[in-house]
């Protein structure tokens, strides 16, 4: 494995403790940062918090709670200073991986409650987590910020009308929160990933999942530890020059 230099680099993952953002979490401890792990499973948190690796901190947030995230950035902040000890340590990245896929139904059949759950959590977290660590970094002058959005949020997958427009939002949050920060040293990208499988299949149909490995040329899901990759990079000092981008890990499945 390639490793970055995430040297006195700290990184906040929501979503952190399962799934793309486990992985991404193992790849940015693995690469040297201190890595704050913001999760909405109370489960998931305590073992984290009991396994107490030295360069993890790992805190239950709800991401739709403006008050939780505001509450979750000063306890970060907190926990890097007193990690850090130094002048000029902050939050040096943020990746928003926390997400569900909804149910599996056509727009005709899709509840309300459950439209609103979905684009709560997807996009209105997603909106509310950049919102509350770009004005930190913008003050530093300095910040990674990657959303996880996914190739449905291009397409538009049947059956996933909720998912699919939740993930579209994204990609232009992305851009435009890129655009009001390229002069501040603070760049904001997105990935779009094919499925990947993960423990959120299991809130889909096998229909659904069969429909989705139908449409990636490389005839296979996406693992982990791939999207990892790609977003660490992004979270990288290296990856200077991009931002409100859109980095497609497809399988080839992505047409634009």
């Amino acid at each position: 494995m390639h490793q970055l230099n995430f040297h006195q680099r700290y990184v906040i993952v929501t979503g952190g403790a399962s799934g793309i953002g486990e992985a991404i979490v193992h790849r940015l401890t693995a690469s040297g940062a201190g890595v704050i792990i913001w999760d909405v499973n109370h489960d998931q948190v305590r073992r984290l918090q009991d396994a107490n690796h030295p360069m993890q901190c790992a805190l239950t947030v709800d991401v739709v709670d403006p008050a939780a995230v505001a509450s979750a950035m000063t306890e970060s902040l907190r926990w890097v200073y007193g990690h850090f000890g130094g002048e000029g340590a902050g939050i040096d990245g943020l990746v928003c991986s926390a997400g569900i896929t909804g149910p599996n139904k056509t727009v005709i059949d899709y509840g309300v409650a459950d439209w609103k759950q979905v684009i709560e959590i997807n996009l209105n977290g997603v909106f509310i987590c950049n919102q509350a660590v770009a004005k930190h970094m913008k003050d530093r002058a300095y910040g990674r910020i990657v959303n996880i959005a996914s190739v449905a949020g291009k397409e538009g997958n049947p059956n996933a009308s909720a998912y699919s427009a939740s993930k579209a939002a994204v990609i232009a949050l992305t851009k435009s929160l890129g655009k009001e920060l390229a002069t501040h040293g603070v760049t904001v990208n997105c990935v779009t990933p094919a499925a990947v499988k993960t423990p959120m299949f299991s809130q889909m149909t096998e229909a659904h999942i069969a429909f989705m490995l139908s449409k990636i040329p490389m005839g296979r899901f996406g693992q982990v530890e791939e999207i990892a990759s790609m977003v660490c990079w992004l979270c990288s000092s290296e990856a200077s020059f991009s931002t409100g981008a859109v980095f497609d890990l497809s399988g080839g499945r992505a047409t634009y």
